[in-house]
């Protein structure tokens, strides 16, 4: 259930938190989302942090990142885990996989909008999920 403490914080995709890391398109609708508070799911910080040791960085400099960012990091509980499965069916059409399936998840365990890049998402109609595309 949303606190009233999460009035116009967003949800992060790892799609949108790369967004800003790299300073690619949209990048500026995702920092304004941090600023006024973002939480991104331990799934998809886990997504972030294999794709910044891929491109080379060391774990001190993905940790000062994402800590520099400010983001709340929500734990992937038991109820969003089985509400991602659930999504399976209606995002496989989209070829949405499991981090996908766990922000959207996470964002309708917590009442919260979701920021991605990935457009695809926009072609979702997920009950109690409010997807936002920063392309």
């Amino acid at each position: 259930m949303p606190q009233e403490s999460d009035a116009g914080r967003t949800l992060l995709d790892a799609s949108a938190v790369l967004a800003v890391i790299f300073e690619e398109t949209g990048a500026d609708a995702v920092r304004q989302a941090l600023n006024r508070g973002s939480v991104v799911s331990s799934v998809n910080a886990s997504e972030v942090v294999a794709r910044l040791q891929q491109e080379g960085w060391t774990a001190a400099e993905t940790s000062g990142i994402l800590v520099e960012m400010g983001l709340d990091i929500t734990p992937f509980d038991w109820e969003t885990a089985l509400l991602s499965g659930l999504y399976r069916s209606p995002t496989r059409p989209f070829g949405l996989g499991l981090g996908d399936r766990a922000c959207l998840a996470t964002g309708r365990r917590l009442g919260l909008p979701v920021l991605t890049a990935d457009r695809a998402w926009t072609k979702l109609s997920l009950r109690g999920v409010t997807i936002r595309c920063i392309r």
